[in-house]
C-alpha cells in the first residue's frame, strides 16, 4: 500500500469513527466530550493492538475494499472447502496451493501452524496494484492473490482466510492497516490473538513476534469479518507521522 492510498483510506475510517463519537455525544449530552478526553478516560487506553486505544464498530461501509473481498469470499469459499475435502476438487493452481498450505499446517501446534502459513504465502512475489490492476489500490481475494500475487494487504487477507479454514475464529484474527514509521509507507499485517498476547504475521519476515516488539508500527484501522476498529495514540507517537 502506498503512502497516499494509506492516508486516503485512513482518513475515511478515522473520520467515520470521529463522526460516531459526535453522534453519541448529541444523543447523550452526559457523554459529550472531546475525543481526547474520551481516550484519556478509556479503561483500555493504550491496551489495544500495538499499544493503541481502539474504537470498534460493526459498520463495514467505510471499508469498501474489504467489503468487496468479503463478497468475493462468499462465492469462493465453497470451492476452497471442496478442495480441502478432496484433492480431486482442486481444479486450479490456486486451489491446489490452498490445499497444499492447509494440509501442511493442519494439526500442527498453533505457533507452528502460524509459521507454516506465514512462510508459505510470503513466498509469493510482491507486486503493486498499479502493475496488476491498473489502479493505485486494490484488495485481492485469496483466489485473485494466488493467481496473480499482490501487495501487503493481499498477503494478510490470504493468511486470514486460510487460518479461518484451519479452525481459528473470526474474533482471533484481524487484518491491520498501519503506518511503518521506518520505511515511511503504508503497510498491512495479520494480527493473531492469543490468550495472553497478539502475534504478528508480516509479509516482510517469516519470523513471528508479539505486537509489543513493533514500536515502529502505528495501526490506523483493522478489521475482521464482522467488525472494524479505529486506532488512536498519544501525541508523542503520532508526531512522527
Amino acid at each position: 500500500m502506498d503512502r497516499r492510498a494509506f492516508l486516503r483510506s485512513s482518513a475515511v475510517v478515522l473520520g467515520t469513527a470521529l463522526g460516531g463519537a459526535a453522534i453519541e455525544a448529541v444523543a447523550n449530552p452526559a457523554a459529550a466530550q472531546s475525543l481526547g478526553d474520551f481516550l484519556k478516560s478509556s479503561r483500555n487506553r493504550g491496551k489495544g493492538l500495538f499499544g493503541s486505544t481502539e474504537i470498534s464498530s460493526a459498520n463495514l461501509k467505510a471499508l469498501p475494499q474489504w467489503a468487496r473481498v468479503l463478497s468475493k469470499m462468499e462465492q469462493e469459499r465453497s470451492s476452497f472447502h471442496a478442495c480441502l475435502n478432496s484433492a480431486a476438487a482442486c481444479t486450479s493452481a490456486g486451489l491446489k496451493s490452498w490445499r497444499e498450505v492447509a494440509t501442511a499446517a493442519k494439526g500442527r501446534p498453533r505457533l507452528e501452524m502460524l509459521k507454516t502459513v506465514n512462510q508459505y504465502f510470503n513466498r509469493w512475489p510482491y507486486k503493486i496494484d498499479q502493475e496488476l490492476y491498473g489502479v493505485s489500490e486494490f484488495w485481492a481475494s485469496p483466489k485473485e492473490f494466488m493467481k496473480r500475487s499482490g501487495d501487503c494487504e493481499d498477503y494478510s487477507i490470504a493468511k486470514f482466510f486460510v487460518l479461518r479454514d484451519l479452525g481459528l475464529s473470526n474474533e482471533e484474527l484481524r487484518v491491520v492497516i498501519l503506518m511503518d514509521r521506518i520505511r515511511r509507507i503504508g503497510h498491512a499485517v495479520l494480527a493473531v490473538y492469543q490468550p495472553d498476547d497478539i502475534l504478528v504475521l508480516d509479509s516482510l519476515s517469516d519470523l513471528i513476534f508479539s505486537h509489543k516488539k513493533y514500536r515502529h508500527y502505528l495501526p490506523q484501522y483493522s478489521m475482521n469479518e464482522t467488525t472494524r476498529w479505529a486506532h488512536f495514540y498519544d501525541k508523542k507517537r503520532t508526531a512522527a507521522l
